[in-house]
């Protein structure tokens, strides 16, 4: 395929935008203040979401990323919820100083198949230049979560 998925340009503006307007100042307080703006709405579903992941291949560190998401929860039926959630990353390598701005998000899906079982998937993406090229980089899960 000669051209790129429409979500992947998606990411890949987003990451431009936030990287030109925003700075890492501004965006803390603006994800700091979300919860007010939507105050309103509380039946909505709005969260903010803060998670660092690191990376110790081998047992040796090697890196973290560090998101800062505003996202939305909901019911999609008695039995079944979606999230999603978006917003700036922040890559830091071992060995570099400071950390990449990228952007990020994830959207997933929780059912309940019975009392007992839940099953759930989610798919991510962060944008990331490769030898000069913007890309994405996606990643999925699926699981199920058995309670006695």
């Amino acid at each position: 395929m000669s051209g790129e998925l429409s979500s992947a340009r998606f990411f890949l503006f987003l990451r431009d935008t936030f990287k030109t307007i925003m700075s890492i100042k501004s965006t803390i307080a603006a994800l700091a203040a979300s919860p007010f703006v939507f105050a309103g709405a509380a039946f909505a579903g709005p969260y903010v979401n803060v998670e660092s992941n690191l990376s110790y291949p081998d047992g040796d560190y090697s890196g973290a990323t560090t998101d800062l998401h505003i996202g939305y929860e909901g019911a999609l039926s008695e039995s079944a919820d979606f999230y999603a959630q978006v917003g700036p990353s922040f890559v830091a390598v071992d060995g570099t100083d400071g950390s990449e701005g990228e952007i990020s998000g994830k959207v997933g899906v929780n059912i309940a198949a019975t009392d007992a079982l839940g099953v759930y998937g989610e798919l991510s993406g962060i944008t990331k230049e490769v030898s000069g090229e913007d890309t994405v980089n996606w990643g999925a899960k699926l699981g199920a979560k058995f309670t006695f």
